[in-house]
């Protein structure tokens, strides 16, 4: 049997999430250092040693061709027409994963040096990948409930506002409490000219005779002013006792209802949208990343098979054997 030489690569690396210091943290003191996240590490040490990675890196690099090299080697080559299942197994025997204190190592071995460092340098990437995939997926995770509220916050305040201006449209008004201040400002003069006319049909009176016609004329002209401001009470729904009406208040309770309505939707909308920005901001300052403390190596002497030990082992094999035959054969002997 002859086992080709093998060379290791060797990488390290760990998770690291960062929550970068706020403005507001930075004025107040604080600082947060840097730690590693443990889930993380363990997803990250489970995928190392999955069908999926081994999948991954076989199509890019053909791990079969790679670790088939040897033109003779039974023993240690895999077959070049190995099944998936095969190939996981083999990745087993040539790639050895030490993980401790959040540090993840990995040993790779092949029959070339640089086959070895691309392999290793392949798995790297592919793990630095993983770690940006679940980065980015808890940087959504964190702001997707703060959006949802922003959304509903939006849709109550445009369906606010619709229905205020709707209102508007339907009544033929922009503010009743506007509308109500004009409308009691013109009744307010119509009742002072009403004033002034009664006064000065009574100086009339007085001074002229019945038949005179400035009294008829001012008669026509108070009784003209009576008919507006009759008119004027009718159109503001004002009763005969100049109390308000009850059309008329209904319209204007309506209406300060939606103008409540309206603004609590936009005071949620106010606090959605700045829940909403800190939300973003607490994910953009919380980050997590692969940090690589030793890069793929590039082997120069042939570290594996290890020949002493084998043939140790080897030797010892045979002993017990020869050694149990042995006494089997005495045994036997003995017996008879």
């Amino acid at each position: 049997m002859v086992a080709v030489d093998q060379y290791a690569s060797r990488v390290g690396f760990t998770v690291r999430q960062e929550e970068a210091a706020s403005a507001t943290d930075l004025l107040g003191g604080l600082s947060n250092l840097s730690n590693s996240s443990s889930s993380d590490t363990d997803i990250l040490y489970e995928f190392i040693q999955s069908q999926k990675l081994v999948s991954e890196i076989d199509n890019e690099l053909d791990l079969r061709t790679i670790w088939s090299r040897p033109e003779w080697d039974p023993v240690f080559a895999i077959d070049p027409e190995a099944s998936i299942e095969t190939l996981v197994d083999y990745w087993e025997d040539m790639v050895k994963i030490s993980y401790s204190a959040g540090l993840i190592e990995v040993q790779v071995r092949a029959f070339r040096p640089e086959d070895a460092t691309a392999i290793a340098q392949l798995l790297l990437d592919k793990s630095s990948d993983v770690i940006n995939e679940l980065s980015a997926v808890a940087r959504e995770d964190s702001i997707s409930y703060a959006r949802e509220e922003l959304n509903e916050a939006v849709e109550r305040l445009k369906e606010a506002r619709e229905t205020v201006t709707r209102f508007r449209n339907e009544n033929q008004l922009v503010d009743p409490q506007l509308d109500l201040q004009s409308q009691a400002g013109l009744l307010g003069n119509l009742q002072g000219q009403e004033a002034e006319q009664i006064i000065e049909l009574d100086l009339l009176r007085d001074t002229a005779q019945s038949n005179d016609p400035r009294v008829d004329q001012a008669e026509r002209r108070l009784e003209v002013i009576r008919t507006r401001i009759a008119a004027e009470r009718q159109k503001l729904g004002f009763d005969s006792g100049g109390g308000v009406g009850t059309a008329f208040a209904d319209l204007v309770g309506e209406y300060e209802r939606l103008v409540v309505d309206r603004e609590f939707a936009e005071q949620s909308y106010v606090s959605a949208l700045a829940a909403y920005d800190g939300a973003r901001a607490d994910a953009k300052r919380q980050s997590r990343y692969l940090a690589a403390y030793m890069q793929p190596t590039e082997a120069q002497t042939a570290q594996y098979p290890q020949r002493g030990v084998l043939l140790m082992v080897m030797t010892l094999f045979l002993f017990l054997a020869w050694a149990t035959v042995t006494l089997v054969a005495y045994s036997v002997k003995d017996r008879r």
